[in-house]
């Protein structure tokens, strides 16, 4: 046993002692080299800058001059004795002496002023020569440090090559690999399953899950592959009816719709209160299967992947403040408090403004609509991380918990218990949900009962 344990703490010490070889000192050796070649660029794209004026040779110099910071910064942070820390610290110091004079230089020469060129070359090459005799100093260093380290490793090898430790190791490694491979044949293909499992409450049908070689959990796959099949095949049964029947009653709603306006306009003779009556209730559900049977259709295209966007770069600002006018009629009759809080500095995105107009549309609607008269409804866009970030809250009802995860569906109303009476097709919110994802964003809703919504995307 305390053999054993002996050779477990030389094989960490052995590995502490190769991993601190591999990445520090050797790490550092590279960057000793790659300052050296990038300081030997500076100087030659340097003077030839000043002989020929040539600015694109100035701007390799001032690649190769980034290069050497970022090289130089990347070793101080791995540096790990005083000495070379000190090395790399005189180096910067100097390197930095030597950007000044270059920067100097050309800005006299720019200028076309008259100064002493043999002077500032001199300084230039003396700090140059101090900077390559550093870097060499450095590499002695690391070069004696990997030596005494190799030479550390040899002593522990020698103490530490015994055949028990050997077996030892052997024999623990086998047990490990067999207990890993035991779990994992049985564990791996549970944990797909659970997860094929959570994409299929997600709507996801794919029937691409693999066999295992366990009899019974083959079995099981093989199920779940054909269930996922003809869930699938349901699916598009499902989408092709709705296409079909949004197709097919689009003409005679339409047909309805004007027939009952024309009769409004009692160009086929007077009317009588209570046909008029009937009228607009006629006209006012036309509308209304009218726009579900729309949104059935861009829904069916979205999920098809057969929606057109015109993409162009452009500001939100006036989109919203466009919903904004739109909605004005209905947040005065509500006697809302309607609030646009909008950074002008927002960046300008790639959109299609039409597209982006319907979400708009869709979340400042819901939000006048699900928000009780005399209530507050607040836009909010600003840049978050060089994006754009819009929040629409209202002060509503709120919305359960438990309706948070698919409120995004289609065919899921976001009205919590006590707003049955709001109406909708429960299509909006999916729909608003494929236009962001096809811009490349995320949205999300934040609630609690009682303390109004949040609806948040970010392009």
């Amino acid at each position: 046993m305390t053999l054993s344990i002996y050779a477990i703490l030389q094989l960490r010490q052995f590995n502490s002692v190769t991993r601190h070889i591999l990445n520090i000192d050797n790490r550092i050796l590279d960057f000793e080299k790659g300052l050296t070649d990038s300081m030997l660029s500076q100087l030659r794209y340097e003077k030839k800058f000043f002989i020929t004026k040539d600015i694109g040779l100035y701007n390799q110099f001032l690649k190769a001059r980034g290069e050497f910071n970022d090289t130089l910064t990347k070793g101080l942070l791995i540096a790990d004795t005083p000495t070379k820390r000190d090395v790399l610290a005189r180096i910067r110091a100097a390197h930095e002496q030597y950007q000044s004079l270059v920067d100097k230089e050309v800005e006299y020469t720019r200028s076309k002023q008259r100064f002493h060129t043999v002077g500032f070359e001199q300084e230039k090459d003396k700090i140059a020569d101090s900077i390559l005799k550093d870097l060499k100093i450095l590499e002695d260093r690391c070069r004696l440090d990997a030596h005494s380290r190799i030479k550390m490793l040899g002593e522990a090898g020698e103490t530490a090559r015994n055949i028990t430790i050997v077996m030892t190791v052997i024999a623990l490694v086998l047990v490990i690999a067999i207990s890993f491979f035991m779990t994992r044949s049985i564990t791996q293909p549970l944990t797909v399953l659970r997860r094929k499992t959570r994409e299929v409450s997600e709507g996801v049908f794919n029937d691409d899950l693999t066999d295992s070689s366990l009899p019974e959990i083959s079995d099981l796959t093989k199920a779940f592959n054909s269930m996922c099949k003809k869930l699938k095949e349901v699916d598009k049964i499902k989408s092709d009816f709705f296409s079909m029947m949004s197709h097919e009653l689009r003409t005679p709603l339409t047909s309805i719709k004007e027939g009952t306006a024309l009769l409004q306009q009692e160009m086929r003779g007077a009317t009588t209160d209570r046909q008029r009556k009937l009228l607009t209730i006629i006209a006012e559900e036309s509308h209304r299967l009218i726009g579900l049977v729309n949104s059935s259709l861009d829904l069916s295209k979205m999920e098809a992947g057969m929606m057109t966007y015109t993409f162009e770069q452009g500001s939100l600002l006036p989109l919203i403040d466009k919903v904004i006018t739109e909605l004005g009629p209905l947040v005065e009759a509500k006697k809302i408090r309607l609030e646009a809080k909008r950074d002008k500095g927002l960046p300008l995105i790639r959109m299609d403004r039409e597209r982006i107009l319907q979400v708009l549309r869709n979340l400042i609607g819901n939000a006048v609509k699900f928000t009780p008269s005399g209530g507050a409804v607040e836009i909010t866009a600003g840049a978050v991380d060089g994006r754009v970030q819009v929040s629409v809250k209202d002060s509503g009802p709120g919305i359960p918990a438990e309706n948070l995860s698919n409120i995004f569906n289609k065919f899921q109303q976001a009205s919590p218990s006590g707003s049955h009476q709001i109406r909708g097709t429960g299509l909006g919110l999916a729909i608003v949900k494929h236009i962001i994802t096809s811009h490349g964003g995320k949205i999300w809703v934040e609630s609690e009962l009682g303390q109004g919504s949040s609806f948040i995307f970010v392009l």
